[in-house]
């Protein structure tokens, strides 16, 4: 069973969200299955089988989560420090064609969240800045083509 690295804010986001499933959507589902028991005729009964449906997607949600934070291996970030990219690392980067800059924290699996600026440890980008430092310059093959980056900061928030 392999560890599945994440910071402490991944990991309370996980528990969130497994206790919201069980003692929000569990009862509410339940609920509905109960009302629409109610209607008579369960094999032409639309409302019984889209609420048993919900129950599966809920309860296989459920399985998965309780899998995720059984097999969490919690890394307090703000313990980490150093110049070296590396899992919970906060880097800035410079896109060498746009000098755009983007920020991202590398991060486990079940975290990651582009919108939010976490990137999975296994993506391509974070797998190309582990163990480069401020200045280094990095080539990510994206789905976009070659992209060219400069590490301008490491830190750890």
């Amino acid at each position: 069973m392999d560890k599945i690295p994440m910071t402490a804010a991944g990991y309370a986001a996980l528990e969130n969200e497994l206790k919201h499933c069980q003692q929000v959507e569990r009862p509410r589902i339940i609920q509905q299955i109960t009302e629409a028991r109610g209607h008579g005729d369960l094999s032409e009964n639309a409302e019984y089988h889209a609420a048993k449906e919900a129950q599966s997607h809920n309860e296989g949600r459920i399985a998965e989560l309780e899998d995720k934070l059984a097999r969490a291996e919690v890394i307090d970030v703000s313990k980490l420090s150093g110049d070296t990219v590396k899992f919970g690392a906060t880097v800035t980067l410079i896109d060498e064609d746009t000098e755009k800059k983007q920020v991202w924290q590398i991060v486990g699996e079940p975290e990651a969240d582009a919108k939010e600026g976490r990137i999975s440890i296994s993506s391509p980008l974070a797998r190309a800045l582990l163990g480069k430092k401020k200045g280094a310059s990095v080539e990510v093959v994206t789905p976009g083509g070659a992209k060219a980056y400069e590490v301008v900061k490491v830190e750890w928030r």
